[in-house]
């Protein structure tokens, strides 16, 4: 009776995780020696975002990432990246654990990986995108109150830093192109900041190759092999 009660858990917590997180429980016929993680939407940080927008939390991707380092069953990582970016030290807080992972790490860019999901799309040991997928390089932004006081524009100058020295040390673009795209006017309307298709990426550096889900796996695998 036991048996068939934890049948019956494992039956109901299957939806709800992949509803919630975007992962495949143990309860689904689905079996696999890679975790496979999506970040989409708005990556949500220390305040709750509105309930119509699509968001991922990063304090639900920290155990997950935690336990692709711990679990000796799990060989590597995957992660599939559609976001528009959002709260940068979350953004950065999970690209550091991902950057850190001792495993081999693939990350793949489709429709879009903007803004602070460019730190995330570059943190693994290899980066691809999507032909289609765009990327837009832009200043860090803020919401809220703003005091305008020297403190506050240092310490935005200085989160700026943080961003584009991650970038750079993490792919193949340099900190002056980086910058360059980053502070471009009238590549974008109304706004300051470079859109970059999927081969753009590529050529300055910033995302290894250019392709899908089936290259992405073979590399991962690859670098599981090597190691």
């Amino acid at each position: 009776m036991s048996e068939e009660k934890e049948k019956n858990m494992e039956k109901n917590e299957s939806p709800d995780l992949i509803k919630e997180l975007g992962l495949l429980a143990n309860g689904t016929t689905f079996q696999s020696d890679y975790q496979y993680i999506n970040i989409i939407g708005s990556i949500e940080g220390h305040t709750i975002l509105p309930s119509d927008n699509k968001a991922t939390k990063y304090e639900h991707l920290i155990p997950q990432l935690v336990a692709v380092q711990e679990n000796p069953d799990i060989k590597g990582l995957l992660l599939i990246l559609n976001t528009v970016g959002g709260d940068v030290e979350a953004g950065l807080a999970l690209a550091e654990l991902i950057a850190s992972i001792s495993k081999p790490t693939v990350t793949l860019v489709i429709g879009g990986g903007h803004s602070i999901g460019i730190p995330l799309a570059v943190s693994a040991d290899y980066s691809f995108v999507a032909q289609t997928a765009t990327m837009t390089m832009h200043p860090i932004r803020t919401s809220g109150t703003l005091i305008t006081a020297d403190a506050t524009f240092e310490y935005m100058r200085r989160t700026q830093e943080r961003v584009v020295d991650f970038i750079v040390e993490h792919s193949h673009a340099t900190k002056d192109d980086v910058e360059s795209k980053m502070n471009q006017t009238g590549n974008m309307s109304n706004d300051v900041g470079t859109v970059l298709f999927g081969p753009d990426a590529v050529e300055m550096g910033l995302i290894d190759e250019i392709g899908g889900l089936s290259n992405a796996l073979e590399k991962l695998k690859e670098l599981v092999n090597k190691k």
